[in-house]
Parts: structure tokens; sequence; C-alpha cells
């Protein structure tokens, strides 16, 4: 079973930065193109750290207003936060403004793996680089919901060629497949529960899958049986059996 790549739907045109860009050109940058942050980059097209709408704010917010009375020295303003801020609010480049190191990942990552990242890590859009750590692209959220546009038939075509008949080893017809908006769900009755467990496993890995619906049954509860017995699963499912 593979998933689909990063690479496949990464955007290439990257809008990007270096590190003396004045904060007015990224202002501009981000305007002009619509988009919330980009990437910084050194001469050799590494990413060294990414700026965002929320950097420039942050500038913009911690400069002082003139008219303001002076304020009184406190002692939050020497945490490392407070530092980094005080920081920024004088920046002028991108150097200055970005946040590093940056969050990234590679064009032959999965979708899966980017989205992940993406929800651990509380970013928008990650940086995509080649086997070289180069730049050769940007992800976006929007791109990898992309996924879930899939069609059903599509999906059901998928489980039965990688998780029956290559996985299991499984006539398509032991089991009944149906897809509707992205909801996988298995019937049907098969040998061993590790079976099932492995078809619902390996079934919700699949690209586009929203959810999947379990309704299989079993005729052996071979999960107590002593591995030295010859009742371990063949082909690729071996693998999946390992992992539950």
């Amino acid at each position: 079973m593979k998933h689909n790549k990063v690479g496949s739907v990464m955007t290439t045109d990257v809008v990007r930065a270096e590190y003396g860009t004045t904060f007015k050109k990224v202002a501009r940058l981000l305007a002009e193109h619509d988009i919330s942050g980009l990437p910084v980059v050194d001469e050799d097209e590494h990413v060294i750290g990414v700026v965002s709408e929320t950097d420039l704010m942050m500038r913009q917010a911690e400069t002082p207003d003139p008219f303001d009375p002076p304020a009184r020295v406190r002692f939050a303003a020497l945490r490392p936060g407070a530092r980094r801020r005080a920081a920024k609010s004088g920046a002028r480049t991108a150097g200055r403004l970005m946040t590093e190191p940056a969050v990234t990942v590679h064009a032959d990552d999965t979708i899966v793996a980017a989205a992940r990242t993406m929800a651990e890590r509380h970013v928008e859009r990650l940086p995509v680089l080649d086997e070289e750590d180069r730049l050769v692209g940007i992800v976006t959220r929007r791109d990898l919901l992309r996924v879930f546009l899939r069609p059903d038939a599509d999906i059901r075509q998928e489980v039965l060629r990688e998780v029956l008949e290559r996985a299991l080893w499984l006539p398509p017809a032991s089991v009944d497949v149906s897809v509707a908006e992205g909801v996988v769900t298995l019937s049907g009755d098969m040998e061993r529960k590790s079976e099932t467990e492995i078809a619902v496993s390996m079934t919700r890995q699949i690209d586009g899958v929203v959810a999947v619906v379990d309704k299989l049954t079993h005729r052996l509860d071979d999960s107590r049986l002593p591995a030295a017995d010859g009742q371990s699963l063949h082909g690729v499912a071996d693998d999946w059996l390992r992992r539950l």
C-alpha cells in the first residue's frame, strides 16, 4: 500500500525571502500573493526560518507608541519570550523577523506524516525539501485536505487490491467493501481475528479514508496462540501484525 507523497500535492512556485529581505518587502509579498507566511532561505536554498503574518504583527504590537507615557521597568521584560518579542520589535529584515528553526517536510514524506506534523507543531504550512534539504516547494493545510476529495470508487479498489489481495492473500469477494463519502464499511466472516484487525488497520491508513466501520467477524481467535504454532500470517501482513 502506497501513500500519496507530499511532492504530489505541494506548490513548486514558492514565494520566499532571503535573510536580508526588508520588512516592507516581506509584507508586500504576503499581500500580493495572498499568503500568510513564507520561508526564508540562504544562498544555497536551505530553509533557515519562516516569516508569518504573526511575526509582522508582533513587530508592530511591540513597537512603542511615541505618545504613550514611559513604561516602568518590569521583571517580565527579562524573560526569554519577552526578549524575543523585544528583538522582533526592532527587526527590519526577514532574518530578524523569522521564527527559527523552520518546521519542514521532505517531498518523499507521506501526506499522512505531513498532516501529523502540522497538527503536532500547530503550523499552517510546511516548506518542502529535497534529498539535499533544499527548498523545492511548500504545502499547506488546504493542499493536504485534497486527499479527501478522492473518489469513493478509487478508495474501494485500493482496499480490495492492497488490503485483501496483496496483504491478506484473500479473494476480493471474501469481504464486502463499501465506501460512502470516504467512510469504508468492511463486512464478512474471516478466518482469524488477526486478519480482521489487519484489514481494519490497513484500511484506516489509505489516503482519503475518513473512517472505517468494522462489521467483520472471525472463526478463530488467534490473539493468544503461541508464536511457535506456525499460525503466523504471510505476505506483507506479517509486518502489520507486529505493529498491532
